[in-house]
């Protein structure tokens, strides 16, 4: 995650989505998340359905942690293409 401190927003995108229909995180290929590295007060509280798709972005700074974002906050992104 070392490109992650290079990036010039407090987080990146992770690629997650929040479905509060279900109550789960789950990747943009559509699998579910089953490793978690959420921050304290991310990730799972039912708030975050009240006013906004959440999506999932790992802190630039710090211990890169995850946290939930609104969908609509604009952020860097990394991408891989796996051969």
């Amino acid at each position: 995650m070392n490109v992650v401190h290079r990036a010039s927003t407090e987080a990146v995108w992770l690629g997650l989505r929040h479905s509060c229909t279900v109550g789960l995180w789950f990747w943009v290929s559509g699998q579910t998340v089953c490793y978690q590295n959420w921050a304290p007060g991310n990730g799972t509280g039912e708030e975050e359905c009240e006013h906004t798709v959440r999506s999932g972005a790992v802190q630039s700074g710090g211990d890169q942690r995850w946290i939930s974002r609104p969908e609509t906050d604009r952020l860097n992104f990394i991408c891989s293409r796996y051969e």
